[in-house]
């Protein structure tokens, strides 16, 4: 058998020794086995005291029933006839002493050992009582008893004992009946137990073989079907991590794919203007190309901050939310957007009642959804028409609404208008076809409803976001 796991003898560091389940286990085990062994050895040797105690007693009481039958009283006093041979005959022990007394009511001593040891207790009783006391320097083991010889006169008191050599070896005996197979059962338990926890951990071991198996892009399910009960969690907890580890890698994988893709042609273009630019020795010419040149730099920085943008939106954690006024942030974002409305000549509105609406969320997404929404209001609403953005309370929602008097969309376009690079069709606007996939996105994080209704004319994205006093956390 290997040695067994010991923490006492370990001089590592607690922080870096590595705990070993097989040897937790075994010291469990082992410790209260360990401990609980000498406890039953020691009350089995009270057991096989009190079992040795109980023939021995008997044979006392005999004693006292064949001393009791050699009494007799006359006139008025007891006298014992127990002769020389009865006396020899009763003391006759191979091991122990024998020791007797008979005294009546007043303590005379009537037969026996006169510096017999005096009962403690004077109470009158016909039942035997049974005691330890010592005798020439040793101990023993007494039985007393009252006998009445007839009936109006008074008992006589009746004790006999003995050494204890005779109990002493019974006990020790039934001791050894019983230790000694435990010195044999105990190896052989352990054994047993080293044997049931190594198959136990066997599983374990299987599936460890199972996953370093694996190839390093598999991130499939841990089949579970032979795996034992008390291990299941682990496996579905490790199957909820490698699923969530797919998600984000399959989100990094298409935001590269998106990105490569969409980042292709305002780097073409910038590569093109520049390209004739070198080559045009025509002032005007080389001032239009670089103006081209700006317009695609400028399409591409917009490109990647919406890039960036839908990224943050995708791995918003939800430990970054705080309760927030949904009326102030919206006050804010208008603000900065009325220049551009301005220069747009369109008629930027704000309508927020005068008492706060709380709700809990991330300040900085909800500040990137509010953007996209009115930017994408402002590139859809022809010059000198309007944009209003709204928030409201509805029970236990808060609403936040954008209504422009722009093109619209036709209503079967409407479940397409949040996918990525999604363009409507017949559409001349510019732009990178991400804002409304970063709202949905935001939208879903923040556990809201996004809806969209065609107004005539325009168009209404309407939110319902929960209150923070009605936030329930992630679902």
């Amino acid at each position: 058998m290997p040695p067994l796991p010991s923490k006492l003898l370990s001089t590592q560091p607690e922080e870096d020794r590595k705990r070993s389940l097989f040897g937790e286990i075994l010291d469990w085990i082992l410790a209260p086995l360990l401990l609980l062994w000498p406890m039953s050895i020691a009350i089995t040797y009270l057991v096989a005291k009190s079992i040795a105690n109980h023939p021995f007693d008997r044979a006392l009481e005999d004693k006292i029933l064949l001393l009791s039958q050699q009494l007799k009283q006359s006139n008025g006093t007891v006298v014992s006839q127990l002769s020389a041979a009865e006396n020899r005959l009763l003391r006759a022990d191979a091991q122990d002493t024998i020791y007797f007394q008979l005294s009546d009511s007043h303590r005379t001593i009537v037969d026996g050992d006169r510096d017999f040891p005096s009962l403690l207790t004077t109470a009158f009783t016909t039942e035997p009582q049974f005691r330890y006391a010592s005798m020439h320097g040793a101990e023993i083991r007494i039985a007393a008893r009252y006998v009445v010889l007839n009936n109006g006169m008074p008992p006589v008191l009746i004790q006999v004992g003995e050494t204890l050599e005779k109990r002493s070896q019974l006990a020790n005996d039934i001791i050894k009946g019983v230790i000694f197979p435990q010195f044999i059962i105990l190896p052989i338990g352990l054994t047993l137990i080293w044997l049931a926890l190594t198959r136990g951990l066997t599983p374990l071991l299987e599936l460890q073989q199972r996953i370093r198996s694996r190839k390093s892009d598999d991130l499939s399910p841990i089949i579970s079907g032979q795996i034992p009960e008390e291990i299941l969690p682990l496996v579905d907890s490790f199957n909820e991590m490698l699923e969530r580890l797919s998600l984000s890698i399959g989100i990094q994988k298409r935001f590269i794919a998106d990105a490569a893709h969409q980042m292709k042609t305002p780097l073409a273009g910038m590569r093109m203007q520049s390209e004739l630019a070198l080559r045009h020795t025509d002032q005007a010419e080389i001032h239009r190309s670089l103006l081209q040149l700006a317009k695609s730099s400028e399409a591409a920085t917009h490109l990647v901050n919406q890039l960036l943008s839908l990224a943050r939106a995708e791995n918003l954690n939800a430990t970054h939310r705080i309760e927030l006024d949904l009326t102030a942030l919206a006050r804010t974002v208008a603000s900065e957007w009325v220049p551009k409305a301005l220069q747009a000549h369109i008629d930027l509105g704000l309508e927020v009642p005068d008492h706060a609406v709380l709700i809990m969320g991330n300040s900085i997404m909800l500040r990137e959804l509010i953007n996209n929404l009115i930017d994408n209001a402002l590139h859809y609403t022809p010059a000198e028409k309007s944009v209003t953005l709204r928030i409201r309370q509805l029970g236990k929602h808060a609403l936040l609404e954008v209504e422009d008097q722009g093109l619209g969309i036709n209503p079967a376009e409407i479940a397409h208008i949040f996918e990525r690079f999604y363009r409507i069709l017949n559409n001349q606007v510019e732009g990178s076809g991400l804002g409304l996939a970063i709202v949905r996105e935001i939208a879903q994080q923040h556990q809201a409803e996004i809806s969209v209704e065609a107004m005539h004319p325009g168009t209404l994205f309407r939110l319902t976001i929960p209150l923070s006093s009605d936030y329930h956390g992630d679902s």
